[in-house]
């Protein structure tokens, strides 16, 4: 399993950005001598976002990404989000959405060997990267097909006071009327008739983000999407994430 770091100029944040990229080129078969994959071959990939306070390289230090992806022939591209969220920000050259959503998805293509099909594109995150993937895989869900938020921090529009303010918006009750909310995005997709992705949310019962992940869950089978929920005995911690991400892999189409 190739494991690649890129750095790259982005347009929508207007500076180098850091990418880990784990690509099954290799995949070798020692009995024969051979790698298993055509030089034609074109990966389904899996953009998988961090969490708060982290960077690119926490999937790869704290869980075993890399040995699932490289069973599942899988592609996984793994940018650094900062602390923004994943959406565009009030300040230049911060378009976070922009970049997950649209940027990184034709740049990466460009790069690696990876399928352009909407059915072979996936995203998912954790915590402010659950966000993320929930917010930008309904924004951008003519990019995926399915989207996987694992306690997700999609409780960030629930107090609207000044106090809530966390830096990101101008007015967070404003922004909380925008597509920058879930909420809000679900009801443009289905407005606009746009593609509906299948959804993967779960959540550990010792979380303080469970009420708010049921909540987003009900909303969505409220709306007739098909949502696969999953719960276990942890908190939010990377042994739930670890747990869970070959939960997300076993649920993708990867046959």
């Amino acid at each position: 399993m190739a494991l690649i770091q890129v750095n790259y100029l982005s347009k929508a944040l207007f500076r180098e950005v850091p990418v880990n990229v784990i690509l099954p080129v290799d995949r070798f078969d020692a009995d024969t001598n051979r790698y298993l994959n055509g030089k034609d071959c074109k990966y389904k990939t899996l953009y998988l976002l961090h969490g708060l306070l982290g960077n690119y390289t926490d999937w790869i230090s704290q869980t075993r990404i890399q040995k699932w992806a490289e069973e599942k022939n899988l592609a996984v591209v793994m940018p650094s989000g900062d602390n923004a969220f994943y959406f565009n920000s009030r300040t230049p050259w911060n378009d976070y959405g922009t970049f997950i959503g649209e940027e990184l998805v034709e740049v990466t293509r460009r790069m690696f060997p990876l399928s352009d099909k909407r059915e072979d594109t996936f995203i998912a995150g954790l915590s402010m990267g659950g966000f993320g993937a929930l917010r930008n895989g309904i924004v951008y869900s003519k990019n995926f097909s399915h989207v996987a938020g694992l306690s997700s921090a999609v409780h960030i529009f629930e107090d609207t006071s000044e106090e809530a303010n966390i830096g990101l918006f101008d007015n967070i009750e404003d922004a909380s009327k925008t597509n920058k909310n879930p909420w809000v995005a679900v009801e443009e997709m289905i407005s606009e008739k746009r593609p509906i992705p299948k959804f993967y949310m779960a959540c550990g019962t010792q979380d303080d983000l469970m009420p708010a992940n049921i909540s987003f869950r009900n909303f969505l089978q409220e709306k007739g999407i098909e949502v696969t929920w999953d719960e276990d005995d942890y908190g939010h911690d990377w042994d739930f994430w670890d747990s869970q991400i070959k939960k997300v892999l076993d649920w993708l189409p990867l046959e």
